[in-house]
């Protein structure tokens, strides 16, 4: 697997190869042994799949809060997204920095999120799906969102013109400022 850094402390890139032929690919989009191998790793406990069947559905910025903070292994099951993630540890010297990249069913990238980040996502494409794994169960008590187009933030969504399709809770989430974070810089390790 070719893992690539992002700048940001712990978000990291991946990309499984593909074997294919004339019937299609095969790719291993998770191993255990093969990240831990390149100092990545997390123990997964949880699955998602979401569809979002619209262009310009915008989903986040979501994150959970300790004691069931999440680290994710996010990838595109069928159609194109725009993934962002966002640094909220406090003391991390990437502190509200944002790292954004297309994941689609072409490229098969995943991005590997540790705990202490805020993640959402733009649709780009119709009928859209996200697979990604999660190392703590859904916690509604300890969920937590930051508004996805906050100006002190400065997420460049690429958007354009599209309005954005959201939920109303995503709507109402709070900014950035004044947020107090419940995460910890811990130096970045995964």
């Amino acid at each position: 697997m070719l893992v690539a850094e992002t700048g940001i402390p712990g978000l990291k890139v991946i990309t499984p190869p593909r074997f294919g032929d004339a019937r299609g690919f095969f790719a291993e989009t998770y191993s255990r042994d093969k990240l831990a191998a390149q100092g990545i790793a997390f123990d997964f406990v949880q699955d998602n799949h979401s569809l979002s069947s619209q262009i310009g559905t915008v989903r986040g910025l979501h994150f959970q809060a300790p004691p069931h903070a999440q680290a994710k292994l996010v990838r595109c099951g069928r159609g194109v997204l725009f993934d962002v993630a966002v640094d909220i540890r406090r003391g991390s010297p990437t502190y509200g920095r944002w790292f954004g990249i297309e994941l689609s069913f072409e490229n098969g990238r995943q991005l590997m999120i540790p705990a202490g980040f805020a993640h959402g996502f733009v649709t780009r494409a119709p009928e859209t799906e996200i697979i990604y794994k999660c190392s703590d169960i859904y916690a509604p008590q300890t969920e937590g969102a930051l508004v996805w187009d906050d100006p002190d933030i400065g997420i460049d969504w690429g958007m354009g013109d599209l309005a954005p399709i959201l939920s109303a809770k995503d709507a109402m989430a709070p900014r950035f400022a004044g947020f107090d974070s419940p995460f910890v810089y811990d130096g970045g390790a995964s």
